[in-house]
């Protein structure tokens, strides 16, 4: 499966503007199975939610079934009866899945606006098994261990440079405990509280870069994951199997 990052700058508070964007990028982007695309990718990390049903989700919906492929990435989606979501969206030309964010950035305020998510999902495409996690759930791995449920990790982000050198250190550490691929897709660019250079990358599962995006600029780039490399290399070295075994009520 062929799956591109999607690096990209978020306009501020304006999701037409944002799709207008994305569709800038994408017209020139590589052919691909999967584009996955940064956290709050149509407002950028504020207050400002879209409505359900969201345009946007319109428009990832509308681009999937032309192009015959799939689009993830999150957004920030309100409620009338209660509190917003940062929901993870997993569109393909046929139906779409969702995850809503675990782990809510109390640091910046997250928990006062949006409700945290109660369920850790793994969805299947084309064969492919996803864990789709949002930012600051990267930062804790029993959330994301693997239970041999999973093939491929993705995260979303909108990760601030001043916290750059945690983010590439907490992806290849995924990438190596849970023998799986990481899809890691950042912002760039800057919002009134922060600067963004990205960093997004796809990790192979002894977590070296398979594909990566220059620092600091727009741009798409691809890479193959290989699962029958992926479950040779299980086969070979099984550290799962001997992982501590735990239960956690979510």
């Amino acid at each position: 499966m062929e799956i591109a990052l999607v690096q990209s700058d978020i306009v501020w508070g304006d999701p037409a503007a944002n799709r207008k964007r994305l569709d800038s990028l994408l017209s020139s982007a590589p052919r691909a199975d999967l584009y996955v695309l940064p956290e709050m990718f149509s407002t950028g990390f504020n207050g400002v939610c879209e409505s359900d049903p969201s345009e946007t989700l319109g428009y990832l919906r509308d681009k999937a079934r032309s192009c015959g492929c799939a689009f993830a990435g999150s957004l920030a989606i309100s409620f009338p009866d209660r509190l917003s979501a940062n929901r993870f969206f997993f569109v393909t030309p046929e139906e779409q899945f969702f995850y809503d964010k675990r782990h809510l950035f109390t640091y910046a305020g997250e928990q006062k606006r949006f409700a945290p998510g109660a369920e850790r999902k793994v969805l299947e495409w084309r064969g492919v098994r996803f864990l789709p996690i949002v930012c600051y759930d990267l930062r804790f791995p029993i959330w994301s261990r693997n239970r041999g449920d999973y093939d491929v990790l993705i995260c979303v982000a909108n990760w601030p440079v001043q916290r750059r050198y945690a983010w590439d250190t907490l992806l290849r550490a995924r990438a190596i405990e849970n023998q799986s691929y990481v899809v890691a897709v950042n912002r760039t660019g800057s919002d009134p509280g922060n600067e963004y250079n990205g960093g997004s990358v796809l990790l192979d599962p002894l977590g070296r870069e398979i594909a990566v995006c220059e620092d600091g600029k727009e741009e798409v780039v691809s890479a193959a994951v290989d699962l029958d490399s992926l479950r040779g290399f299980r086969k070979n070295f099984p550290a799962l199997m001997d992982a501590d075994e735990f239960e956690i009520e979510f």
